[in-house]
């Protein structure tokens, strides 16, 4: 099983290890398993950090970055905005649906905390970790 991190799972394996599940956290720190995250989570990030100060203390360039940790970008493709947006109403976040939609299309695993995001993939048949 490979796994697809949400944004905030990101963040939390660089600042907070210890707010992610034990699931969560030994999925990612065993290194038995394909990680990827999306590039929708670049946009997230730097988007956030203008607005979070503790998101200062993530490395400045993210897109160099990711990779040397392990992770893999998955790039955003045409096929997954297709359908992030045919997905039903669920779940409104644009980046959250477009995630998911990876998710889907690559029949990846997301790890998540959020109870939302959780519920929609169950309905779109997403499997979900956390």
């Amino acid at each position: 099983m490979s796994l697809l991190l949400d944004t905030h799972a990101l963040i939390w394996w660089l600042l907070e290890p210890e707010r992610l599940s034990r699931l969560a956290y030994d999925h990612i720190k065993s290194g038995e398993r394909r990680l990827f995250v999306s590039t929708a989570s670049v946009y997230e990030v730097e988007y956030k950090r203008k607005h979070d100060s503790s998101l200062d203390r993530l490395p400045r360039n993210i897109p160099e970055s990711v990779p040397r940790l392990g992770f893999e970008w998955l790039p955003i493709e045409a096929t997954d905005a297709f359908r992030a947006a045919r997905f039903d109403k669920a779940h409104r976040d644009p980046w959250d649906r477009i995630i998911a939609a990876q998710a889907w299309r690559r029949e990846l695993s997301l790890i998540t905390i959020d109870r939302d995001l959780t519920v929609a993939c169950q309905r779109w048949d997403i499997p979900t970790l956390w």
